[in-house]
Parts: structure tokens; C-alpha cells; sequence
């Protein structure tokens, strides 16, 4: 036993038996080496260093989320529909839908649809590809708003043109939300 790093000492705990012969006090600290406490009270002290800012989108940075999309591409409105119920009780589950005017054939057809959002936490909500296999340039799905806001759909064709269509939705009581502390 003598050989071993560590000695145990009868009638004490496990934590208390083990100590190394090595150092005084048999810490972690007098070995060179860093303890759970150390290590908590270093990471509190980094956290509070830091800075949040509570995410939400605006309607410059939805406009920058769309830019980022079409690029220098002007959006015309028409083609696309965005279906959204006008007055929503609790913004947890909204219904949405969003449809393309195409006949979805090789050469004109939806490449993609993108919905956008202006006062939710992150302004893109969804991105769907489609292909002229898709048969039908529909997608449904359910979504979360945290407030009344303006949701905007944008459709890209396969010829590179860029169309819209935009909705106000009234919630009454928002989803996505954070307490801040």
C-alpha cells in the first residue's frame, strides 16, 4: 500500500480517507490541480462579462433577412399567397399557408418559397425548395408570433423573378417570449 499515490485512512469518509501523501493538506489546489468550486466561480465570473441582448426581429432587420434572400432582385407582389387567420387567439400555434400561381413544369416552376417575420424572435421563419416534381407549389405548416405583425411571403422562380404577398396578423396573446431577469 505504501506504493500506491494515494493512502487510506480508516474511519472516515471516503472523501477524508483519501489523501495524497504528497501535499500538506492533500487539496487539489496545493497540487497544482483546479477544483469544481474554482472552476464555477471562474465561469460565474465570464458569464457575467458578457452581454445579452434579448433576440427580436424589426422590420429593418425582416427587410434585411429579405434582401439577404433576392439579393439586388426587385420583388414584385401578385403570384404568391399567404394564408394566415386574421385575428389569432394564442400565437403558440398559428395555421399558415403558403400557394404559388405555377403550372410546375421544367421550365417555370418554384424554386423556393420563404416566409418572413417582423417582430419574432428570428425574422425567417421558414425556407422550403421545391422542383417542377414537386407537382403543386403549396406548403402548410404551423408557426409561432409573439406579437401582432406583418408576415411576409416570398416566392423565387425558376426564371429568377421574385414575387410577394404580405399579411397583418393580430394575436392576443404572443408566443415566443422570454422573461428577462
Amino acid at each position: 500500500m505504501a506504493d500506491s499515490i494515494n493512502t487510506i485512512i480508516p474511519g472516515r469518509s471516503r472523501s477524508e480517507r483519501t489523501r495524497n501523501p504528497d501535499t500538506a493538506s492533500g487539496s487539489a489546489l496545493d497540487s497544482g490541480g483546479a477544483t469544481r468550486r474554482a472552476f464555477l466561480a471562474a465561469a460565474g465570473g465570464a458569464s457575467l462579462a458578457l452581454v445579452v441582448r434579448p433576440a427580436q426581429a424589426t422590420p429593418e432587420t425582416m427587410a434585411a433577412a429579405i434582401r439577404q434572400v433576392v439579393g439586388e432582385a426587385s420583388v414584385k407582389p401578385g403570384k404568391i399567397k399567404l394564408d394566415l387567420p386574421p385575428l389569432v387567439e394564442n400565437g403558440n400555434t398559428v395555421a399558415m399557408s403558403v400557394s404559388v400561381q405555377s403550372p410546375m413544369t421544367a421550365k417555370d416552376h418554384v424554386k423556393a418559397i420563404h416566409v418572413f417575420t417582423e417582430k419574432n424572435p428570428q425574422p425567417n421563419v421558414i425556407s422550403v425548395k421545391l422542383g417542377p416534381r414537386a407537382g403543386k407549389a403549396e406548403i402548410s405548416t404551423r408557426i409561432r408570433l409573439a406579437d401582432t405583425q406583418n408576415i411576409v411571403a416570398v416566392c423565387e422562380m425558376s426564371d429568377g423573378s421574385f414575387w410577394s404577398d404580405k399579411i397583418e396578423v393580430i394575436i392576443t396573446l404572443g408566443a415566443c417570449l422570454e422573461d428577462l431577469i
